[in-house]
């Protein structure tokens, strides 16, 4: 039997910090009545005229499943609303409504106050290195865990073509 792993510092403090980030954020997103991810849907409508669920899907990394009760949440909150494709019937549109533009208009900039807060300390040089060593280990996370073949080490088929279309969908490409 072969000894537990013992995870590093450093992934244990990103992993931690990851988690005390997503409660700090909900702090803020829990008084305006949303969750983190109904909050990522209506920033994500209101930076774009219409969207489909796909479209949405990506760019939120929220599963087509979970998309699907979030979005009824919104629409029960009357924030979101639901119209057919003029040119593909099989597709819905997702837009914010009237109510749910008013939100992210005040709530976004909120928000960001909000956030911006946690890196008062930080000097835009520091900032700068933060995002460079965490672009170069989501990178590396990427290549590491590929081989030529395009499967995970393990021997995923496809896996590394996936998360290289979602780091791509998401923020810019790898």
């Amino acid at each position: 039997m072969s000894p537990p792993f013992a995870l590093p510092a450093v992934l244990h403090e990103l992993v931690r910090t990851h988690q005390t980030f997503l409660t700090y954020a909900a702090i803020h997103t829990h008084t305006l009545d949303l969750t983190l991810p109904q909050f990522d849907i209506i920033l994500t409508l209101g930076n774009a005229l219409d969207m489909t669920f796909k479209r949405l899907g990506e760019k939120t990394l929220i599963t087509k499943g979970t998309l699907t009760g979030i979005i009824n949440r919104l629409e029960d909150k009357g924030l979101v609303q639901r119209v057919a494709s003029k040119t593909d019937s099989r597709c819905q549109i997702l837009r914010l409504t009237s109510a749910g533009t008013v939100l992210f208009e005040h709530a976004v900039p909120e928000h960001l106050d909000y956030v911006h807060r946690i890196f008062k300390g930080y000097s835009p040089e520091d900032i700068a290195t933060l995002e460079a060593a965490l672009l170069r280990l989501r990178k590396s996370v990427v290549a590491g865990s590929c081989v030529g073949s395009g499967k995970l080490v393990d021997g995923v088929d496809g896996w590394c073509d996936k998360v290289k279309d979602v780091c791509k969908n998401y923020q810019g490409s790898l």
